[in-house]
């Protein structure tokens, strides 16, 4: 596995990928290792036959064409990596392609669903110190974190991973902009909107320092415990929270909706690109896509002769 830990220094010095992204390709690339030992065969030696079979055995287990995707994109980042060191003289990956990427195109919210979701986590209010004590002030600030999280998502329409590593300097409350570190390290500036930043000004002052009880943490986005919040507590906060309103919800749900919309009021696709932080505009692109299909969708129930 020396070929494996040679490449993930690479990616994370030279490259400077975030440790999630690393994570993906780790758990890309040691499933295809698994299978290449089950043939009795090493990440030294392997063929495009090899990759081919690989490819089968996930149609065959029913991988989505998204995880089969980011398989190709992780052994193509790979191949190019033994290129580079001399391990390989032809890359066994080139010229194989990988199943179309959106073929089932991101999940958004309607407008009206956005506005159950927000209306409802703004309607959270804190105690007044009544009979329910500690503990029920406690529920609140949680609360009031998790819906907070939820108005700057579909605020700034940030990953997940980006929201949960915001730090107390990452923002700028009287501008009302946010700065970013995303993908592959790189920087962007996000703006906020007044409902967001009043939000999270009354989380910062009032409901923080009940969660954080006298410790420090230069994160936003605190635990009990005063740790940072986790990607995954969170994943599992929104499915919970979307389980009380009767539909399905999770950060990306919300970060498309934020995209759609802004692209179905005249957003211009250039603009949406940096504040998703995308550095190939043709993943902005789907977009364009889905607005498509929902005008198409009103038409066919709206227009009489349709």
């Amino acid at each position: 596995m020396d070929l494996l830990r040679d490449f993930f220094i690479y990616l994370s010095v030279e490259r400077g990928l975030s440790k999630s992204t690393l994570d993906s390709y780790g758990s890309d690339l040691e499933g295809f290792a698994e299978f290449l030992r089950s043939k009795g065969k090493g990440l030294e030696g392997f063929t495009r036959d090899d990759i081919i079979d690989y490819l089968d055995k996930m149609r065959n287990e029913s991988y989505s064409a998204s995880s089969v995707c980011r398989f190709m994109s992780s052994l193509k980042g790979f191949c190019k990596f033994l290129l580079i060191e001399g391990a390989i003289d032809e890359d066994p990956s080139e010229n194989l392609q990988a199943p179309k990427r959106w073929e089932r195109l991101p999940k958004a919210l309607s407008l009206g669903e956005i506005k159950e979701v927000l209306s409802a986590s703004s309607s959270l209010r804190a105690s007044q110190g009544s009979s329910e004590g500690t503990k029920n002030r406690i529920d609140i600030a949680l609360s009031f974190r998790n819906s907070a999280m939820v108005e700057l998502l579909y605020s700034s329409g940030l990953r997940v991973s980006e929201l949960v590593n915001l730090r107390l300097g990452s923002i700028n409350l009287d501008a009302g902009f946010l700065r970013v570190i995303g993908k592959g390290s790189k920087e962007r500036v996000v703006p906020m909107n007044q409902r967001a930043i009043k939000r999270l000004k009354r989380y910062l002052s009032e409901f923080r320092p009940l969660l954080l009880k006298g410790r420090h943490s230069e994160y936003i986005f605190v635990t009990l415990r005063g740790k940072p919040m986790t990607r995954q507590r969170f994943w599992q906060a929104m499915r919970d929270y979307g389980k009380q309103l009767g539909m399905r919800l999770s950060p990306h749900i919300i970060r498309h909706s934020f995209a759609t919309h802004l692209l179905e009021g005249g957003a211009d696709l250039r603009s949406l690109q940096k504040m998703l932080g995308h550095s190939d505009i043709s993943t902005t692109q789907i977009y364009t896509r889905v607005t498509a299909d929902r005008i198409k969708k009103v038409y066919l129930e709206h227009h009489p002769r349709a």
